[in-house]
């Protein structure tokens, strides 16, 4: 008898950036491999890259499942060798380049963390990716270190709500941007000390105003083009600008005299397409410096709405119209 498992997939019209529908369908089970984990899934969260996969504008990449989905929190239910340190029924959390949407999924081990006890699997689910690249680019990319200034936007979305969090636990000071009052209070409430309204007022001047003209020491920045000549204009000496996205678009002109008068350093940063090294390097500095903070509950994920798989076509909604403030999280059982 054939290992089967539901698992939410992309029926594709053929149509280039269509808004494809979604399904919940049977496919195989996967096998874990040496070094990996074979994981229950439990609950795992919606992130914008999943509604641009689904659209056919951000394919996985090679290797990995074609199944939408960055993350996952559940039960160990398998373990592909011998040396792998999990054991059957642990409660672990984690990133994934794929398969996030499926009731089981194959992780290399040390892409997992323990869930914390003061925490559910959806709360897992909800910090799992979001809390990894906040760290990996605060802390990993750009370096930062205590009494430095950052600028993050989207202080409302999953990365923004972490990176607000982490920033203000290592004694970094905090602007960010976001779209209405209702999110400002809330980027407030996380510990941010500046919150722009972006569609009120202009962000460079608002930060240039905050800082007494020096500007930032950092900018973690998923917009790109129509916000990099403001950037440039923000940014501290030797500042950093960390790019996790192009929502704004990827085609930009403006001078790059600052970026050699300032000594600015453009970094350009994406998790999913990491090495497996590289992502468990990422994974082990988590364990040693964020998972204290989550147990410690220092830090907390923000959950907005929790959906049942059944209704992972509104979850999607909810995501793309951008009423969400911090993670909407999918969980397996009603």
């Amino acid at each position: 008898m054939e290992r089967v498992m539901p698992a939410v997939v992309v029926r594709e019209t053929g149509e280039p950036g269509a808004w494809n529908a979604l399904a919940l369908e049977e496919v195989m089970i996967p096998e874990p491999k040496p070094g990996e984990v074979l994981v229950q899934v439990e609950a795992f969260s919606v992130n914008r890259a999943d509604l641009l996969q689904r659209r056919g504008l951000y394919p996985p990449p090679p290797g990995a499942s074609p199944i939408l989905g960055l993350d996952v929190a559940g039960y160990v239910v398998q373990r592909g060798s011998s040396e792998v340190a999990w054991s059957e029924g642990d409660r672990v959390f984690g990133i994934v380049a794929g398969g996030g949407y499926a009731r089981y999924a194959a992780v290399p081990a040390d892409h997992l963390m323990p869930i914390p006890e003061n925490l559910s699997f959806v709360e897992a689910a909800a910090a799992a990716e979001v809390f990894v690249v906040a760290h990996a680019n605060i802390f990993g990319e750009a370096d930062m270190k205590p009494g430095e200034a950052l600028l993050v936007h989207g202080g409302g979305s999953g990365v923004g709500t972490a990176a607000i969090q982490l920033a203000k636990a290592r004694g970094l000071t905090v602007a960010t941007t976001c779209g209405s009052d209702w999110k400002a209070a809330k980027c407030r409430e996380l510990g941010a000390d500046l919150v722009i309204l972006y569609k009120q007022e202009d962000f460079g001047e608002a930060v240039l105003s905050w800082t007494k003209g020096r500007g930032v020491d950092a900018v973690l920045d998923f917009i790109g083009a129509p916000y990099l000549e403001k950037h440039f204009k923000i940014l501290a000496p030797r500042g950093r600008l960390i790019l996790i996205g192009l929502l704004g678009g990827h085609n930009a002109s403006c001078s790059l005299a600052p970026v050699l008068t300032k000594r600015i350093r453009l970094i350009g940063s994406v998790l999913r397409t990491r090495s497996d090294a590289e992502k468990a390097a990422i994974i082990d500095r988590c364990r040693a410096e964020v998972l204290p903070l989550l147990e410690k509950g220092i830090v907390r994920p923000v959950v907005d709405r929790i959906f049942t798989v059944h209704d992972v076509e509104a979850a999607h909604l909810h995501v793309r119209e951008g009423k969400h403030f911090g993670k909407v999280v999918v969980r397996w059982k009603a």
